[in-house]
């Protein structure tokens, strides 16, 4: 079965979160108490447990139906991304906010592993440690390119972007 055009839809979406992420990291930098980093902040957590949820059904989409297996740098982003779910449901549950600095430490930790493995397969291959195995494809493979520069970890990479950049406004708002 062709995937292409849930892809190119996976890819627009990607780039719609980054120009979120450029415009929301600015505000919450420059202008930390304008409305719509308050009304971000207020939100974010339910937010962000959408975008996690649906980074992770995005991703085993692109594993389980569209058939792109995971290497092991998609596995550790995912072991970044899945518990934050969790985190976000139980927090949303709850009624609290404990979670925010365990979805920086996770968020950061995923988009370094993104972005480390987004540079290895656009640019230097030799980086990637990982090779192919009977389990995994190597994690320099690159299953689709679309506008030019989206890749699964530069979808990762953006995810995890958005993520920090919720939190970033929901400790904003906390601040105030």
């Amino acid at each position: 079965m062709d995937f292409t055009a849930s892809i190119y839809w996976l890819s627009l979406g990607t780039i719609l979160a980054q120009i979120v992420v450029v415009i929301g990291a600015l505000l919450v930098v420059v202008k930390p108490a304008s409305w719509p980093v308050r009304v971000v902040g207020k939100n974010a957590l339910g937010l962000a447990f959408i975008l996690s949820l649906v980074g992770a059904v995005g991703s085993l989409f692109l594993s389980e139906i569209a058939q792109f297996p995971p290497c092991v740098f998609c596995w550790y982003q995912r072991i970044a991304l899945y518990p934050q779910v969790l985190l976000f449901g139980m927090a949303l549950a709850r009624g609290k906010d404990d979670v925010v600095d365990y979805s920086i430490g996770l968020s950061l930790a995923g988009a370094a592993i993104a972005g480390y493995q987004y540079y290895g397969q656009m640019f230097n291959a030799a980086l990637l440690p990982c090779s192919a195995s009977i389990f995994s494809p190597s994690c320099s493979d690159v299953p689709f390119v679309e506008f030019g520069y989206i890749t699964i970890p530069m979808m990762s990479l953006t995810a995890f972007a958005v993520l920090l950049v919720l939190m970033m406004a929901h400790k904003a708002v906390r601040r105030r």
